[in-house]
């Protein structure tokens, strides 16, 4: 599917060497969008309504000082004239306040729009990012970003475009106002003064920025602490350690207490410094003007508009280091979430990937050598087929390489050697949804969203209706559990679906996968997890969904795989027995040696001479 906006760089040789510029740039294609002749008009229309907003403005101390000299003894004016001025006055005043109104109101949409488009872009890249950037992110880090990101664009947009361009704006067209109407000292004073008031502003805030990160790391990692704590609260229960979670919370709030303790002292700095350049320059051009009374030169309506025109113009820059620090700050959250889109994708597809061709859907392993890390490979070799149509298990002791076999296969990595087919097909040069949408997986730990019991199972094919959802529960033996609840099929399942046991999860998972309909299974040691009379009520049910699909199973406990068509004994990265249970047995080898401990294991040990047995 063709994007219709241009994503979000994530080349980092593409972006800019500057972290303001990268945001900066990052946001032009959506504020001007070359499909959306609409949101191109309402920027356009919206610089119109800026400008008129502008000249207005500028023009009010004029109509405001030829009323005062109307009004003056010596200008002996009919009543009519200043009255007509006033009236004047206040008709600019409201276009004015009218042109802004309506240039936020136009603009409003293109700033949302774009507040979408870009939060759009980074989830939709995140989701991209291979399995290793998920294992290793910290949520609440993460999602802080994304929220301070979104937040920023907002704040940059109107800070930026309806605040410093027409104040800087407003300031040229103040001074040669004042060049032309009085003389050039006028206009020198008035830009030396607004020049040092920005210069001060901009070195001590970009002195001051480093508290404001120091207060965005530190509340980025106090907001992580308190989101890992409550995800595991019963494990913080079990170990009563509640007052361990609060010193560790607690230290990291006092990291962001001194941050803000700080970045407060630095701004008080800054407001004394801009309070006193503002006053000098305020007291220089009025003392100016007074002279000007005196020797004649200028009349008491050119004094009220000096007057006007420094208050005008000094009363948005009071503002200007609220502003600029808000726009640094929107800066830095954009930039801390654009960084998140240069992090490379570490499995993509490839330019001229092609849909996965469904013919039988037989997998084969040839060769396959892989590691997380370079320096410690978890699979040497792996080779082995899964006929289409027929069951194949992977067996062994932990570590050996078991559910990274199901990784590669739906391709959360790419293999460093050799190749994963499917109908003869490499993986890696079909495309991802495809591939993953023609394999079915029941984990050993069944994640539920926090959500009804309903929009879990449709989860496995969006758009469902209610009938084939109701369908596949009763194929998964879950219906009738699900119509006992008071809600029904609307009971929410909790946080990672933590009210429910772990058979009517795995037994969600189950439903789930039957609706997906797809033509391979996985199942990753899907009860492993779960109690020996669970376990096979749920095996029933896996062996009822898996026939005639080709199914590679992938299990701990050795009972669960007695019936399928091969088994695979994986010790460490390399296959070292294959065939099916019976022949294995009678082998004598690993296997044998594992079902032996397995089945010593399920009977228990052995009692103790003079301890009675338990009732």
């Amino acid at each position: 599917m063709r994007r219709t906006l241009p994503p979000l760089s994530s080349d980092p040789k593409a972006l800019p060497p500057s972290g303001d510029l990268r945001a900066i740039r990052s946001l032009l294609p959506y504020i001007w969008p070359r499909e959306s002749l609409e949101m191109r008009l309402r920027v356009v229309a919206a610089v119109l309504l800026l400008i008129g907003a502008k000249v207005a403005t500028v023009y009010v101390p004029i109509l405001y000082k030829q009323a005062v000299d109307a009004l003056s003894p010596a200008a002996g004016a009919a009543v009519t004239v200043p009255l007509g001025l006033i009236l004047a006055y206040g008709f600019a005043r409201v276009c004015s306040l009218v042109f802004a109104e309506l240039r936020d109101a136009v603009f409003a949409r293109v700033a949302q729009r774009t507040i979408r488009k870009v939060a759009l872009s980074v989830f939709r890249h995140l989701h991209a990012l291979s399995l290793r950037f998920h294992l290793e992110r910290q949520t609440g880090g993460l999602t802080r970003s994304l929220e301070r990101g979104t937040r920023a664009i907002e704040s940059l947009l109107r800070y930026t475009l309806f605040s410093i361009a027409p104040t800087l704006v407003e300031i040229g067209l103040v001074c040669v106002i004042l060049w032309r109407m009085f003389n050039g000292w006028f206009a020198l004073a008035t830009f030396v003064t607004v020049a040092g008031y920005i210069l001060y502003t901009f070195f001590v805030s970009e002195w001051r920025i480093q508290f404001r990160r120091e207060m965005n790391d530190t509340d980025s990692k106090a907001n992580t602490k308190a989101i890992d704590s409550l995800l595991n609260y019963e494990t913080v229960k079990y170990f009563g350690n509640e007052e361990h979670e609060a010193r560790r919370y607690d230290a990291a709030l006092a990291s962001y207490e001194q941050a803000a303790v700080r970045s407060q002292q630095s701004l008080s700095l800054l407001n004394i410094g801009q309070s006193a350049i503002i006053s000098v320059g305020l007291a220089l051009v009025m003392g100016m003007a007074a002279r000007g009374i005196v020797t004649g030169s200028m009349s008491l309506g050119d004094f009220v508009l000096v007057n006007t025109y420094l208050l005008q113009l000094y009363q948005p820059l009071n503002f200007f280091g609220v502003v600029y620090r808000e726009i640094k700050q929107s800066l830095t959250d954009i930039e801390s979430m654009v960084t998140l889109l240069s992090v490379e994708r570490e499995v993509a597809d490839r330019p001229d990937a092609a849909p996965l061709a469904i013919d039988g859907a037989e997998i084969r392993f040839e060769g396959v050598e892989f590691g997380y890390d370079p320096r410690r490979p978890i699979l040497k070799g792996v080779s082995f087929t899964v006929p289409a149509g027929r069951t194949v298990a992977i067996v062994g002791p932990s570590g050996a390489g078991k559910s990274t076999i199901s990784r590669l296969l739906f391709r959360f990595y790419d293999v460093n050697g050799g190749r994963v087919l499917i109908d003869g097909q490499d993986i890696r040069e079909v495309t991802q949804v495809s591939l993953r949408g023609s394999i079915g997986i029941v984990p050993q730990d069944t994640v539920l969203f926090n959500d009804t019991i309903f929009y879990n199972i449709a989860y496995g094919r969006p758009g469902a209706t209610p009938a084939e959802v109701e369908r596949a529960a009763r194929l998964a033996h879950i219906h009738d559990f699900i119509m006992a609840l008071p809600d029904g099929y609307q009971t929410t399942v909790g946080e990672r679906g933590l009210k429910l046991s772990g058979g009517e999860k795995q037994r969600v998972a189950i439903a789930r996968t039957i609706l997906k309909n797809p033509a391979i299974l996985l199942f990753d040691e899907a009860t492993s997890a779960l109690d020996t009379h669970t376990e096979r009520e749920i095996q029933a049910n896996l062996r009822e969904v898996s026939r005639g699909r080709t199914t590679l199973v992938i299990a701990h406990r050795l009972s669960t795989v007695i019936d399928a068509d091969e088994i695979l004994v994986l010790e460490a990265g390399r296959v070292i027995e294959r065939g099916r249970h019976a022949d294995l047995l009678a082998a004598g080898g690993a296997y044998a040696a594992l079902w032996a401990r397995q089945q010593e294991s399920a009977q228990g040990p052995a009692l103790i001479p003079g301890v009675l047995a338990p009732t």
